[in-house]
């Protein structure tokens, strides 16, 4: 599904991004941000795996959840200047289109009949 293939593109490229953060936020910011990103991924995989539509749904609506909570953290290492402003943009676009496509899938499952 692109949707996974798009949130496992961009786990991938936070956990290479926190690489560069100070070592002291080991057990916060840089624990905080890799938890959430995986989240959107795990989130998906695992509603994907679920045999009712509306099970799905639920679990896309969790990995749009931790989407935003994955931007919220980068702001706050924007914030903290461990990205820069131009960093900051570029994630906030890959989660915009990352977010897009999750609402179509979305949207698509809930136009499906409803099962049972």
């Amino acid at each position: 599904m692109k949707v996974w293939q798009k949130s496992r593109e961009l786990k991938n490229e936070i956990f290479q991004l926190v690489k560069s953060f100070p070592q002291e936020e080991k057990f916060r910011l840089i624990d905080q941000v890799i938890r959430s990103s995986r989240s959107i991924n795990i989130q998906i995989a695992e509603g994907y795996g679920k045999r009712s539509n509306k099970d799905k749904i639920k679990y896309c609506m969790q990995a749009r959840g931790s989407l935003s909570e994955t931007l919220n953290h980068l702001i706050d290492a924007a914030d903290c200047s461990y990205i820069n402003a131009e960093q900051l943009r570029c994630y906030r676009s890959k989660l915009d289109e990352l977010e897009r496509i999750l609402n179509g899938y979305i949207k698509y499952l809930k136009s499906l009949p409803i099962e049972g």
